[in-house]
């Protein structure tokens, strides 16, 4: 029925078709044609070509294995800093749901205080110290990025921690763990899902800003954010260098936000509605 409702969201379902085309492109191109974003042709051919769809930069590297390389390394961080927020914030936002009282009175507390924070600037400040590559960065991204998982599941357990298939398990000796991860959790997937989904393209836009100021990915190694902040320069004399990474950022942000759409209509009980 979920797969049936996805289906019927045209729009989703495109954007599910464009992104896994994204995702083999970026994965599989680069090995399979020989793509490789350290390779330097000299002297640098700084027009777009048969051999160079997207030209050299100044220095003599293919920009097409350059932007595929940045986008590589921007859904590696997008996809740990999903998997890293949903990790921690769900079981995070379960137990002081589950729990109550003061133990939820302080839990929030310390999730308010860290949303009250610049995540922004937060991310910088740590990324100035120890960031540099592609995992510090998304370690970094998913440490400060899990709070609002944590939010979202507690809201969805507080609506569920009462249901009698909870309160059964309870009379039956389940222990406090085994509620939490065997029953609350499982039961609130849907809404941890779509939230995925958006953390992915909020992990993209995070990265992409942070390279973008010099706070991110450096070199040798790069990131579309990277490539945008270092291809600015050539806006006017070469503007496919800088807009190239720019549509890539855009185009995975657009797709993923599309198939969280889609996502939520589907594991929504109530939705009868067909989407178009």
């Amino acid at each position: 029925m979920v797969v049936s409702r996805f289906l019927r969201h045209r729009l989703a379902f495109a954007s599910l078709v464009v992104f896994v085309l994204l995702v083999l492109l970026v994965y599989l191109a680069p090995p399979l044609f020989g793509l490789d974003y350290k390779a330097v042709n000299n002297p640098p051919r700084l027009s777009p070509s048969f051999t160079y769809p997207l030209g050299t930069d100044e220095i003599g590297h293919n920009y097409l294995a350059l932007v595929l390389r940045g986008s590589r390394q921007s859904m590696n961080i997008a996809f740990i800093v999903a998997f890293m927020s949903t990790a921690f914030g769900a079981p995070y936002g379960a137990i002081a749901a589950h729990f109550g009282g003061k133990t939820d009175a302080i839990m929030m507390r310390i999730v308010d205080v860290i949303l009250t924070l610049p995540f922004i600037v937060i991310t910088a400040a740590l990324a100035e110290h120890y960031g540099g590559t592609w995992y510090t960065v998304a370690v970094l991204l998913g440490l400060v990025g899990w709070v609002v998982n944590a939010r979202l599941t507690r809201s969805a357990v507080l609506s569920v921690r009462h249901q009698d298939f909870i309160e059964a398990a309870r009379a039956l000796g389940a222990s406090d763990t085994r509620i939490v991860f065997r029953h609350l959790i499982p039961n609130v997937t849907g809404p941890l899902i779509v939230q995925a989904t958006l953390d992915i393209a909020g992990a993209i836009l995070a990265e992409a800003g942070l390279s973008f100021i010099g706070l991110g990915i450096r070199d040798p190694d790069t990131s579309l954010g990277r490539l945008a902040e270092l291809s600015q320069g050539a806006i006017e004399t070469r503007p496919w260098l800088f807009y190239s990474p720019c549509i890539m950022i855009v185009l995975i942000c657009l797709c993923i936000n599309f198939i969280g759409d889609g996502l939520r209509d589907a594991l929504d009980p109530r939705q009868t509605r067909q989407r178009r």
